[in-house]
């Protein structure tokens, strides 16, 4: 049972815990019931949200039993940590709404086969819409010293900018009575999240301690920065999604596959479930035949079967080597064409008619319509895969894939796209 620790400290995520040898000490002594809380504050998870999903279900794995907490009540109050500026309140509609998303999302990592590790999905909105005002002030809050709570780091970076609303002051509390019911009721004992709720996840070891006189423990996972610094999970347009209607399988597979050379080896030992002889032998792989990408693929594939499915990543794979003429681009779904496109330079036209060098300048694809007259007098571009060496050839809708789509191509490496409509 305490394996799971010394696998943790191999992939190297945990940040901290309240006492390490204490809690390999309880892990010893036979099963524990573990949970990490996710907050509606989106309709969707994001990679750091798996990060801390993946811990659970590691410890499942571990033969533990998982709890998922969605925040249906905290989510209505929002979380001050990582935040400079008070954060928007989402209705109670909306909330409820998101929950229900990320209620589904959990589920895909976690087993709820019958047994002593089966999984248990709450929400904290359970018990916290039964506190009335006077029975939090009394039960729960007479247990936080403001002291304690304005030391937060949380609370004090606020502090010292915009201020901080008493509604997100109160969020340490909730999450600290969370831990407190689990107790209760799930007699829970350790609870698992990203760094930045360390200080909340404290204030409930703090309050099962004042409240029950029992000691639990706490564990975060290290924020996740890529080599140059940078926070992991994030691109251009904004945070990588689980739900493929934010970030689609395509773009989620390319992500992954593009990882640095000096990122990947720790991503792996993050996001799969990769034996650590299967991932020495890849970090080899990196050091000896880096333009090969084997571990690059294996990552993106790995996350992508986890997170979309293995139709998806097949239609991602498909999508990949047709846009760089190894595969039938007509083959391809409409979606998986549409995000394939989504992720290279591209023109929107209302109707066809201009000529090919046109659209190859427009879409960005080339620098200049001289540039895509070049490219087509030397035997560089292609329309869907097809070399096109007429310079004044102007796509017709025959070569429309699926009524609306034309893939450009410069070259074996440069891809751009035309949406007509």
């Amino acid at each position: 049972m305490t394996d799971i620790l010394d696998e943790l400290h191999w992939r190297d995520v945990i940040a901290q815990t309240t006492d390490i040898a204490a809690l390999r000490e309880a892990l010893s002594k036979g099963p524990i019931t573990v949970y990490a809380g996710f907050d509606p504050t989106a309709p969707s998870l994001h990679m750091g949200n798996l990060a801390t999903l993946l811990i659970l279900t590691r410890f499942q794995r571990a033969g533990h039993r998982p709890v998922g907490l969605v925040g249906g009540a905290t989510g209505l109050i929002g979380d001050p940590s990582g935040r400079s500026t008070e954060r928007v309140l989402n209705t109670s509609e909306v909330v409820a709404e998101w929950v229900s998303k990320i209620r589904t999302q959990v589920e895909k990592f976690l087993s709820f086969e019958p047994g002593p590790t089966a999984a248990e999905l709450v929400s904290n909105l359970d018990w916290t819409a039964e506190l009335s005002a006077i029975d939090f002030l009394r039960d729960v809050g007479k247990h936080f010293p403001v002291n304690r709570m304005l030391a937060r780091e949380s609370v004090s970076a606020r502090l010292g900018g915009e201020g901080l609303s008493y509604t997100e002051f109160s969020y340490q509390i909730l999450q600290a009575n969370d831990y407190l019911e689990l107790y209760r009721r799930q007699n829970c004992t350790l609870q698992v999240g990203g760094s930045d709720q360390w200080g909340n996840i404290t204030a409930g070891v703090d309050l099962i301690r004042r409240v029950e006189g029992a000691h639990v423990h706490a564990l975060t996972g290290k924020l996740i920065t890529k080599a140059d610094g940078t926070k992991f999970g994030k691109t251009a347009g904004g945070a990588v999604w689980l739900d493929p209607a934010l970030t689609s399988p395509y773009a989620f597979y390319q992500y992954w596959l593009n990882a640095d050379d000096r990122d990947v080896i720790r991503l792996l030992k993050v996001f799969t479930f990769r034996t650590r002889e299967e991932i020495d032998a890849l970090e080899k792989a990196v050091a000896e035949r880096p333009f090969a990408r084997e571990a690059q693929r294996t990552l993106a594939e790995d996350l992508t079967t986890l997170v979309h499915g293995a139709d998806e990543l097949a239609a991602a794979i498909a999508a990949s080597k047709a846009l760089f003429g190894q595969g039938a681009l007509e083959e391809l779904s409409a979606a998986t064409l549409e995000a394939a496109l989504a992720e290279v330079p591209k023109a929107a036209v209302p109707a066809l008619g201009a000529p090919l060098v046109d659209l190859m300048a427009d879409s960005g694809l080339v620098e200049s319509k001289s540039a895509a007259r070049r490219a087509v007098k030397e035997g560089g571009a292609y329309l869907n895969n097809v070399k096109i060496t007429d310079e004044a050839y102007v796509p017709a809708s025959d070569d429309l894939l699926h009524g609306r789509f034309l893939v450009l191509r410069r070259g074996k490496k440069s891809i751009g796209g035309v949406v007509v409509g």
